[in-house]
């Protein structure tokens, strides 16, 4: 009987439920370990913020998953992982004995790299965290004559956010709120084709969020963030929506790691140094460098799910050929959306449907 575990409940792991779901691997005990019963699928977490849809349309729920994938589940955090001994440490006190490991835990917010940020700043992950105070956020807006939030972090998940807050503000006819967009580039959307850049630029003034480029924050006050030329912003609450941090306890136990921190693996999602580990998502960081994209996660899912299989069961394992361009679909808060694929941009209301019939079509699976 070979002992997998399943650390993380990521984009990619969710898939491996779903495959177990429909076919058991053979003579494999399989348990998940996640702090979070569900998971919340990032590419509509925009949509309920702006009230397009309910926090359950958004969740995917892992323990039912797991339960009928016939998986062992442990709701708990992993906080160190024992490669000699092949023991995963939980944050519960539990420890678990593997002989194969898959990790898809997601990445963190770097909460050491700004001073203040952990008094003064609510980071977007986990999301559950953000999920849970955010309605406590918008209640303050409410009640509040001159309220404004700030988002620091101008790539595609900031700006999806600025769009989706504005929106609810809107819709709520608060217009005593405003959302300040704060980031280190001249444009939002750093990384995606000029003409999709310069259409999120326009929009966010049509929709009078103000975006504050070149200026990254150097340290998070008491009511105001402080930019690196030295100005400061008040504001009501700053949320953190920077790029993709790795955890501690990836390197710590000793598996090859790169400079920052994430799993190197091959192209068969193995680590480079300890073949029964598995690696995908935003942890890993790939043979064929991808950028940290729930996009990666998910196309690396199914490829993950058969080479654990294969591996568990003796038989050959398949390489990883993933597209280098994905297909990004960026929400602007209304019923619209941009579309980028390469040096291609296009927005409109119908892209935005097209996104909302591939979200829902993605999460059917697993619901």
């Amino acid at each position: 009987m070979i002992r997998l575990v399943l650390i993380g409940g990521g984009h990619a792991h969710v898939q491996v439920l779903a495959a177990l779901a429909r076919q058991p691997f053979a003579d494999c005990e399989v348990t998940l370990i996640s702090p979070f019963p569900r998971q919340i699928y990032s590419g509509m977490l925009p949509g309920w913020i702006a009230g397009h849809y309910s926090i359950e349309q958004c969740a995917i729920p892992i323990v039912d998953l797991a339960r009928r994938s016939g998986v062992r589940f442990i709701e708990s955090a992993c906080t160190a992982l024992d490669i000699e001994s092949k023991r995963a440490h939980c944050a519960n006190g539990e420890i678990v004995a593997f002989d194969a490991v898959s990790i898809d835990s997601g990445p963190i917010v770097d909460l050491g790299s700004v001073p203040g940020i952990l008094e003064n700043a609510i980071p977007i992950r986990p999301i559950e965290g953000f999920v849970a105070v955010w309605p406590s956020m918008l209640e303050r807006a409410r009640h509040n004559n001159a309220y404004t939030l700030s988002i620091v972090g101008d790539g595609a998940a900031g700006t999806e956010l600025a769009f989706a807050i504005q929106e609810r503000f809107t819709i709520e006819q608060l217009t005593h709120a405003r959302v300040i967009l704060i980031g280190g580039s001249k444009l939002a959307l750093t990384g995606l084709p000029e003409r999709l850049r310069d259409a999120a630029l326009s929009l966010l003034k049509q929709r009078n969020i103000e975006h504050l480029g070149e200026r990254p924050a150097s340290a998070f006050l008491p009511g105001r963030v402080r930019l690196s030329d030295a100005s400061e912003i008040a504001c009501d609450a700053s949320l953190v929506v920077t790029g993709a941090a790795a955890p501690l306890w990836p390197a710590a136990s000793g598996m090859a790691c790169d400079a920052n921190g994430f799993i190197r693996v091959t192209a068969t999602l193995q680590s480079i140094s300890h073949r029964f580990v598995f690696a995908a998502g935003d942890v890993a960081a790939y043979a064929e460098p991808r950028p940290k994209s729930g996009v990666f996660a998910v196309r690396a899912g199914p490829l993950l799910a058969d080479n654990l299989r294969a591996y568990c069961t003796g038989r050959t394992l398949c390489r990883w050929n993933s597209q280098k361009n994905a297909l990004y679909l960026i929400s602007t808060g209304k019923r619209h959306a941009l579309a980028a694929w390469g040096p291609l941009s296009i927005g409109g209301d119908w892209v935005w449907r097209w996104k909302d019939r591939i979200d829902r079509r993605f999460m059917q699976r697993f619901t």
